[in-house]
Formats: C-alpha cells, structure tokens, sequence
C-alpha cells in the first residue's frame, strides 16, 4: 500500500492549533514521539463531522469542538484524493506488522470517522482488507482497541451491502469469544453487542447466532448493571424471535422469564429495553405452547384495539362504589371523619367485618387504573407510536401484567366496536387457562358484560363471547355466577336456532352442560363443603355482612333455583337436543344426552320430554358406525384412529345408556319403548371394543331392560350372562391387578369374582383367563389378606381344572408360593396344597 506523501505533511511544526475546517475546530495535544508510522501523520479533513488533523511529531489526544455542519463546499472538498490517502495509511496502519499503540490508535480514529454515516462508511470500505483488520483487533488486550474495532465493525453492519461481509469475516466467533472475557468495560460489551443487533437484521445471520453458544451470554447481560447493556442484549433477542426455528433454543436458554421480568420491573432511564422484550415475547407468543408459558409469568397478550375505540368509554356514575363483579359495599353508618369512606371507595374494614380477598382487591386496582388512562385519552397512545415502526404481527397485540390485561379485556367488552369487544372475547378465552385466570375474570366483573353480549347482533362478536364463556365455565365458581346472571336464558333460547354453525353448537353444549350438570348436587357435597351446608352457611353469612345485609338468604348454588329451567326447556329446546343426538358427532351426542338427562330429572320436564321421540336419538348413538366396521376396514385405517374413535363413542354411548337408565323410571316411557330393539343394540356394545370403564351403565341399563321382560336374575339369562362375561369379571379384574386400588378393594373384587365363578365355572373361568386373571391373582397370594388368599386359591383352583391354562400358571411362578404357603401351614394350606397336586409339577 505505497502512498505518495503530500507535500504539506513533510513539515513538522511542533504544537499546532488547527484551522477551522467546515465549522470544527481541533485541538491536539502532543505526546513523546515514537518511531510509528503515526507519528509522521497528519490527517486532513476528511470527514465532514470530525475533522481531526495530527500533527506529525507524535500526534496526541484529539478534542472535537463542532460548530456548525458542513457545508455542500466542505463535503465536495473532503472527497478529494488526499482525503481518500489518509484513509488508507490508517487502514494500513491496523497490519499486524505495526505497533499495538499504533493500531490503536488508527481504529479508533476510523471508528471515529465512520460515525459521519454511510458516505464515510464507504470510504473505509473501499480498501480491501479493512473489515479482516478490525476483526482482529477484537483479540487486543486493549479495551479501548476492542471498543472501538467493535465499534467500526458496528457501523460497518448497520450498511446493508456489508452485513455479510462483516460476518463472513469471522466477527460473530470473534465476539463471542471477546464476550466471555472475565472482565469487560461495558463500553466494550456494548458496541460488540451492537454488532450483533445489526448482523442479526439478516435471518441466515439469527440462525448462526442463535445456533451458537451465544444465547446464555445474551441472557445473562439482560441483568447488567449498564442499561445499555440490557438494550443492545435485549435488540439481539428480539430480533433472534422474529425467526421461527429459533425458538425452541431460546425457550430451552430461559428467555421468556427474564423478558417478563424486564417488562414487569420498572428500568429507569431506557424504554428501549420493554419495547425489545415485548416484540421478543410477541414472537415468541405465536406458539401456542410459548404464550402458556408467557402467561404462567404473569403477563396477558392483550389486543390493541386503537385509542379512537376508547371514545365510547362512559364511566359508570356510582352512588355508592361496588366491587368490579358487582357485589355492594356495606356503607358504615359512622362515616369516616374526612371523607375517607368515599374517597376510598367506602372500604373502611374493620377488624370484625367483610373480608376482602386478594383477588377483589386487585380487580379495583386494576379498574381504576384502567378506566383512569380511558378518561384521560392516554390507553394505548404509547403502543400505537410504537406499532408505527415494528411489525404489523405485533401491532396487534401488547403485553400487560395480568392485574392490567385482567382489566383492560373487560373494559373493552363495555365499548361499542365490534371488532374491539370481538377482539376482547377471544383473548379472553386464550388466556383462561387455570382456575387463577378464570377466577380473575370473574372477580374482574367479566360475568356480566359477557352474558349480556350472547346475543348481540353481530355473528362474530356472538360466537367469540361463547368460546369466553365456555373457557370460564370450567370454574364452578364461574357456573354459579353465570347462573346468578340468568345467562341460561339466552344459552338456551340461542341453542334452539337450528340454523346456528356447528361450532357455535358444540360452544354453547359445552357450557350447557357444565352448568346443566346431572351430577352437580353430588359434586357440590364433595367440592363446597360439608354435607350438612355447614360451609355454605359461613360463606352466606360472609357474603350477607359483606353486602350489608346479614338476614340476606343464602345464594343459590343449584340451576333449577337460580333460574325457571323448567320453563326454559321447553319442546322445542328438547327436540333440538334430539336431533343434534341422531345427526351429529359422537361428542355432540354426548353433551345433547347429559342435558337430557338433566332435564329428565326435574319434575317440570318429566312431560315434555316423555313427548318427544327419544328413541330416535338413542338409537343413533348405539348404532355409530365406529362399533360397525369389520377388521378389514379397520385395518386399512390408521389403529390410532380407530382408537380415539371408540373412544368417543364409547364417551356417547355411556352418555346415552345412563339416559335410557333414567327414562325406564317412568311407566309412561316403559310402555312405549321397543325393549327388545335397544336390548339387541346395547348388547352388542357390550361385546365390542369400547373401553370397560364406559360398560358399566351400559350393563346397567341391560340388566333395567331384562327386569321389564318380567325375567328373574339368573345366571342362565343371556343378558345377565353376557353382563358378566363382558363387563362384570373385566372390572373385577381390572380392580384386582391395578396398583391405585386399595387392598380392601382388590379383597372385595377377589371375593366377588370367586363367587361369581362357583355359580358357572367354565364359561367365567374362560373369562378370567382370557382377561389375564392369572398373574394378578397369584400375585395377591404374596401380599392379599387372609381372606383375599383364600378366594384367589379358590379361582385359580377352577382355573387349573382346564389344562390349558397350567401353563400359565405356572409361567406366573405358583408353584414356589405354593409351597410357601404348604410348609407354614396356614388356615388355607390345604387348599394350596390340592392346587399344587393338579399342576403338572
């Protein structure tokens, strides 16, 4: 690289005040020379922004004074040739044949130049070898050195045409291994980290990045001290999530706690840094399994739903404050000395009185916050400037903690836009995804605005409030609310549109029948309390003091007392429900008959529903074409899904013969009935591949149906027999070689299937066999009671008189128990010992 010396660098005057070049004065302050190239330098006027000249006995530090910006004439004059020489002496200058000091000195000059923007960038760029230079200087043991060749590494990536030069230059391994020094200057971690932030713009440069070791040290400098740090660290991870495949790495590296943490946690002096971690955890949030993980760290995906939406907001005008879900404030009736009681929202508690719970607490917090930013025109201001330059995926939604997301969502169900409260609903079933979140929102007073919204005119808004519903509706506590509410009058009346969508259908059946639950009564003694309503009693009595009324009456927690449901399922409702019975899927079929039979129990309906033709639906269910398909069809399908649909319709068929079950109560229905059809049908479900655990109302309900044929219970009966063949010894031995089962109930299955067995031994014996009986029964000889031995040795007796199954028996390792048992001469050593003598020992 031989350059021609100008002619007015051969002078050396000593100490110099530079002239004013383009508005900036230099001033240099010389040091010793050395025998550097640098120190026989002057560098001219080559950037319009910084003009630096060094004298040519040494050189020195250099203080910048800009004064004014550079005119047109100036920028015209710096792109002279001479300027472009000096450049090059100082690219020269950063070979590894110069002096450390020297190479210092030189990258920092360039990284200072190449602040004047892309022209001055460029320039450097022209010379070949430039950004290799810099590269290798990352490896100095001068921090200054290393800060600045990150420096110009950093602006020399900001230019697009130059990004993969930079890192086909080896810059990223340089970088990680200059990052996992002991001891950095964080200008150092800085402009190194900046690099990376522009390398990572190219998505084949995230992939290299985010498949390196640098993930945990990007991790890890989202806790630095420096604010700097954390946004240029949290600027790389944001743009490593806009990659898909990057994912499962940085959820495997634990970013999504420390980006929830860093939005959750005020940082003082930098908004830059929330702003990368919510477009980081956004993209992270398109995975379904990722947002779970999001919300488990107390942040809500939120809509955005533009500041003009909010203009709708009118505040409710209290006279007296309430809780958000809408339960009264007791007033004191010794109000507070300064107005407290209503400036404080009329919670003066005391010791004695109403207990507020955390989450009634922070659902006022929440609201007030939240209607305090609609009233002032401040709600979404800031996200929407900052959806301007990002992308329009994460323009769409924010990230709130959830005391805020709680409330915001249910503000938004108040407003007018459609595509707002639509918007709203949906998130609102997103995130209900433990009793936490459902409780909020009911706390929140989300109950109400979307009960009322079940029937709003606009098809999209309808079924989005349904999904919400049926996400919260899996909070019994949720039920009772909705209905307290009435919502059943508007689920029901929009369940008897034949017209409605099927997903719409299968939403609202959902919420049905977990509020319409036949079981409820049964499941409210166990999950509310004591039997005797003593729990029930203390909440009411809670609740009354809370309300300000102590003689108020407790609250209903059933459906048939909160609601008129009598009167609600009516024919048409019913009718409505037997057709979704005879033509739908097998999960449909299964809710339509849990409502059914719901309404089969209540006085009220025992008419209507004697009316319509409940035979039609029932016969459809027990007909499913997965019990029909021979072997050869189903082996053509795929086994796994020949599986899960037995599965289902063995869910349907349950559903439907615990209804049949309830119907054959009624004389009026026992009459009309056609007994041999549906005995037919239901025995050839008994026989067929549907799951046990879904036989026994179906065993049930055959063994109803043989009693109104006016036939007596005995083993000679082909129902009773098929009953115990297919459902009866199945479940006994089920009980008897399951571990979950307590020793008393795998001693009651034993004894029950010994005397089963007595009463018909070679049809029930086959049966056990074929079952895989043996083993769990010669296991309950080691560890079964007294009483359990006696009827196992008993079993296995009947089973050793056909020989085909000695081997089995003794494959199951009898032989040696048995003789355990001979030698210490137990009460039933002598049933053992007729046992060993039949086998072939």
């Amino acid at each position: 690289m031989a350059l021609r010396m100008p002619g007015q660098l051969l002078l050396k005057p000593p100490n110099c005040l530079l002239p004013v070049v383009g508005g900036v004065s230099v001033i240099v302050r010389t040091r010793k020379a050395n025998n550097s190239l640098f120190s026989n330098l002057c560098f001219y006027g080559v950037n319009p922004r910084l003009c630096i000249r060094a004298c040519n006995d040494g050189g020195g530090e250099i203080y910048v004074n800009p004064q004014h910006s550079s005119s047109p004439a100036d920028v015209d004059m710096l792109k002279d040739s001479s300027g472009d020489g000096y450049i090059a002496l100082f690219v020269r200058m950063l070979g590894l044949d110069h002096d450390p000091l020297d190479r210092e000195e030189a990258v920092i000059a360039l990284w200072k130049y190449s602040l004047g923007g892309k022209q001055c960038v460029d320039m450097i760029m022209q010379f070949r070898g430039s950004v290799n230079l810099a590269v290798n200087l990352l490896r100095s043991e001068s921090d200054a050195a290393c800060e600045a060749a990150a420096g110009l590494l950093r602006m020399m990536s900001s230019v697009n045409i130059y990004r993969d030069l930079v890192a086909d230059s080896g810059a990223i391994e340089e970088i990680n291994g200059l990052l996992r020094r002991s001891s950095l200057s964080p200008n150092v971690i800085e402009q190194s980290l900046c690099t990376l932030w522009n390398l990572s713009v190219d998505e084949k440069l995230r992939n290299k990045i985010a498949n390196s070791d640098l993930l945990p040290l990007l991790i890890k400098f989202l806790e630095d001290e420096e604010v700097r740090v954390k946004e240029a660290a949290g600027g790389v991870l944001a743009n490593l999530a806009l990659t898909a495949s990057n994912h499962k790495n940085m959820i495997e590296a634990g970013v999504i706690p420390k980006m929830a943490m860093l939005l959750k946690t005020e940082v003082e002096g930098s908004q830059v840094i929330k702003k990368e971690a919510r477009n980081a955890l956004l993209e992270l949030a398109k995975d379904e399994y990722n947002k779970i993980l999001i919300m488990e760290e107390g942040l809500l995906l939120v809509p955005l739903v533009g500041a003009a939406a909010y203009k709708s907001f009118r505040p409710a005008l209290y006279s007296w404050p309430s809780l958000p879900d809408g339960t009264k404030i007791e007033q004191n009736p010794k109000p507070s000395r300064y107005g407290a009681s209503e400036l404080l929202l009329g919670l003066n508690i005391e010791d004695n009185n109403a207990n507020i719970e955390e989450e009634k607490v922070k659902a006022m917090v929440g609201r007030t916050r939240q209607q305090f930013l609609a009233r002032i025109g401040a709600i979404e201001t800031e996200e929407e400037n900052k959806s301007r330059g990002e992308l329009s995926s994460n323009s769409r939604f924010t990230l709130l903690p959830w005391m805020d997301g709680v409330a915001r969502l249910v503000l938004i169900l108040g407003l007018e836009d459609e595509s707002a409260i639509a918007r709203a609903a949906d998130a609102i079933a997103d995130v209900s995804i433990n009793e936490h979140m459902r409780v909020s929102f009911k706390e929140a007073g989300a109950i109400n605005p979307l009960v009322r919204l079940i029937n709003h005119p606009s098809g999209t808004v309808k079924l989005a409030v349904i999904r919400a519903l049926e996400r919260l509706s899996i909070s019994n506590d949720v039920c009772q609310r909705m209905e307290a509410e009435n919502a059943l009058y508007s689920l029901i009346y929009l369940l008897s549109n034949s017209e409605i969508s099927k997903s719409l259908t299968r939403t609202l059946l959902d919420v049905l029948t977990r509020i319409l639950d036949p079981s409820k009564e049964m499941k409210s003694k166990f999950y509310d309390g004591p039997v005797n309503g003593s729990m029930k009693a203390w909440s009411a009595a809670r609740n009354a003091g809370l309300m300000g009324n102590e003689n108020a009456k407790v609250a209903s927690t059933t459906s048939w007392e909160t609601a008129n449901v009598g009167d609600l399922l009516d024919s048409t409702v019913l009718s409505r429900l037997v057709d979704i019975m005879r033509t739908s899927s097998p999960d449909l079929q299964r809710k339509a008959a849990s409502i059914l039979e719901f309404a089969a129990v209540i006085e009220p309906c025992t008419e209507k529903i004697l009316s319509i033709d409940l035979e039609a639906g029932l016969d459809a269910v027990f007909q499913l074409k997965a019990l029909n398909d021979t072997e050869s069809e189903i082996d053509m399908q795929k086994p796994e899904l020949h599986a899960l649909e037995v599965e289902e319709a063995g869910h349907a068929i349950s559903a439907a013969s615990r209804l049949l079950t309830r119907l054959l109560d009624f004389e009026q229905f026992c009459h009309k009935v056609n007994a041999p059809h549906f005995t037919k049908l239901l025995r050839k479900v008994l026989k067929s591949d549907v799951p046990l655990y879904h036989k026994d109302w179906v065993a049930a309900c055959l063994v109803k149906l043989s009693y109104l044929s006016c036939r007596n219970f005995d083993y000679d009966n082909p129902i009773n027999l098929e009953v115990t063949l297919y459902e009866t010894i199945p479940r006994l031995i089920e009980q008897i070689k399951t571990s979950v089962y307590s020793p008393e109930v795998q001693e009651a299955s034993v004894v029950e299937l010994n005397r089963i067995i007595s009463e018909e031994v070679v049809n029930y014996t086959r049966a056990v066999a074929a079952e895989g009986g043996i083993f769990p029964l010669v296991k309950l000889l080691e560890n079964g009671s007294e009483r359990a031995v006696e009827a196992a040795l008993a079993i296995l007796y009947n089973l050793s008189m056909d020989s085909e199954n000695h081997a089995a028996i003794i494959a199951a390792r009898a032989v040696p128990i048995l003789r355990r048992l001979v030698l210490a001469q137990r009460s039933h050593w002598m049933r053992a010992l007729r046992l060993l003598r039949t086998l072939p020992t």
